[in-house]
């Protein structure tokens, strides 16, 4: 459906002024809250990124073998 009572201007139902957004806000307190954590994470050359990706790794395993593990295929 084309909305057409109103040419030139688009609504926008996703949008909301800042004030009617608290989780912003929170968001936006939390950073300066850490600000040192945050640049330290930005600007530092280490990264946990492969320790991460063994974690997500470990999980998706675990998710595809949920109900599929039993006794039956631990006997030899």
């Amino acid at each position: 459906m084309i909305h057409t009572a109103h040419p030139g201007k688009r609504a926008r139902p996703h949008t909301k002024p800042a004030d009617d957004l608290p989780e912003l806000h929170y968001f936006a307190d939390g950073l300066q809250r850490d600000n040192a954590a945050v640049t330290a994470g930005l600007t530092l050359p280490w990264s946990n990124g492969p320790a991460e990706g063994i974690v997500n790794r470990i999980k998706y395993l675990r998710r595809q073998m949920y109900g599929r593990a039993n006794l039956d295929l631990l006997r030899l």
